[in-house]
């Protein structure tokens, strides 16, 4: 990699999009985590601009409403001296019935070089890749992935832990309609990480375990072995009928609190997509304790972003 944080070496990377983590290979992960380092150098600086990607334009194009990772992908592309547009669905034609084709070739003419989009719809982000020349940026589609959350989960890891082979990764909470969940098993797995499962039978179907991952239905005998617990919002607004009798009995048998956390290694990291229901997946002073890296996730986040704008750039021309 080069020694210059504003410049990495983005050689071994020949993908104008990310649309997911499934395609990647392990070695391409490793490439994003290592260059995301050298960005991160750059949010240190008292100048945190660089003119990397200086005079290509960024649409943030989100049909789903959303606060950190529509933020964190303007920051970071600003901090690569982007000029950025943010469209939300409603501040579209969509809202006229165009259709999303037609509406991201509008970007596209307009001179758009990069679009990150999310979408209620899984796969959105994969048949814009198809279809423009633009680099298309998945920041989340319908129930599918989420990949730059699995990447920025993985760097906070590798960050406070090295190397992930090896290491126990339990990802707990409403799994089946996670984009979340899926990112980080196809992740953690190439990586070499062992992965378990843990929620209600409802959210975490025995089907997962054809990804090379455990499934269990108890937390308890489970937290003493894990290296990180990694906990997922409940998704209310994306079930469609009640996967269990009321959120104090899922906090009961899934959420962590203080007498649970006391189950973990002194070491282990707790972890957070966001947004946080506090006192449901996890309890308010557990999620600001010095055990919790939630905060850690965000700010690495805009390191990721930076890289990923910066790779698939390059890798367009």
């Amino acid at each position: 990699m080069s020694a210059d944080p504003a410049n990495p070496d983005p050689s071994g990377w020949t993908r104008k999009d990310l649309v997911g983590i499934r395609e990647l290979s392990a070695a391409e992960i490793q490439l994003v985590l290592d260059t995301a380092t050298a960005f991160k150098q750059v949010g240190s600086r008292q100048i945190k601009k660089v003119p990397a990607l200086r005079g290509q334009t960024l649409v943030n194009f989100f049909v789903e409403s959303s606060t950190r990772t529509r933020t964190s992908f303007e920051i970071a592309a600003t901090r690569l001296s982007l000029d950025v547009v943010n469209v939300s669905a409603t501040a579209s034609s969509l809202s006229k019935g165009e259709t999303l084709k037609d509406t991201a070739h509008i970007f596209q003419a307009n001179g758009a070089d990069l679009i990150v989009i999310r979408h209620s719809s899984a796969g959105a982000a994969q048949f814009l890749a198809e279809r423009l020349r633009a680099c298309i940026i998945n920041a989340g589609d319908g129930a599918n992935e989420h990949p730059t959350q699995a990447l920025l989960d993985a760097f906070t890891m590798r960050e406070r832990l090295g190397d992930l082979r090896g290491r126990h990764v339990a990802i707990v909470g409403d799994i089946l309609f996670s984009r979340v969940a899926r990112s980080n098993i196809h992740l953690l797995t190439k990586l070499g990480a062992r992965v378990t499962l843990c929620g209600p039978s409802t959210l975490v179907p025995r089907a997962f375990e054809r990804l090379g991952v455990r499934v269990t239905h108890e937390l308890d005998p489970l937290l003493p072995e894990v290296d990180v617990v990694n906990l997922l919002r409940i998704q209310q607004e994306r079930q469609r009928k009640e996967y269990f009798p009321s959120l104090g009995e899922y906090t009961a048998l899934f959420g962590l609190t203080k007498a649970r956390a006391e189950r973990l290694k002194p070491d282990a990291l707790i972890m957070h997509p966001g947004p946080i229901n506090r006192g449901v997946e996890i309890d308010s002073d557990i999620a600001d304790s010095g055990r919790s890296v939630i905060l850690d996730q965000v700010t690495n986040g805009l390191a990721v972003r930076m890289a990923v704008l910066y790779l698939c750039s390059n890798a367009r021309g």
